[in-house]
């Protein structure tokens, strides 16, 4: 089974649109109620994809996360800041070994750009029976 596309709410589907866009997705789909993206794949394969779903009554509060990958985190902070967007919290070294910032989109689901090279599926931590089962 591999996870390959979420779907969040969005009060402002204009709004949430250029945001992701920024963010660097690619829209694919446009329609009056939703909109989907594919995903960057720095590793060439085929590319996840997320998408928004128009509910003008989303408030974003029932803590929706949604977690986005970056090989270079610091870089692509500072470049999403000089676009306009303001995060919750600059990059930190978070004690599980991942590298986080936060930020919101329009709707106000949190968003998570992060670096974890190895440790998002092989943290030390990793349950001992599938230690050296998977690549």
């Amino acid at each position: 089974m591999r996870l390959n596309q979420v779907t969040a709410s969005a009060r402002d589907l204009a709004a949430s649109t250029t945001f992701y866009e920024t963010l660097g997705l690619r829209l694919i789909v446009r329609a009056d109620h939703y909109v989907r993206f594919e995903c960057p794949d720095a590793d060439g394969g085929e590319p996840a994809t997320f998408s928004l779903h128009h509910d003008p009554e989303a408030t974003g509060v029932r803590q929706t996360s949604v977690y986005f990958e970056e090989d270079d985190l610091d870089a692509t902070v500072a470049r999403l800041k000089a676009a306009g967007l303001t995060f919750d919290s600059d990059p930190v070294d978070q004690r599980w070994l991942w590298r986080e910032a936060w930020l919101r989109d329009p709707t106000g689901n949190a968003v998570c750009l992060y670096s974890a090279p190895k440790t998002r599926r092989f943290p030390p931590w990793r349950l001992e029976e599938l230690v050296g089962r998977e690549k």
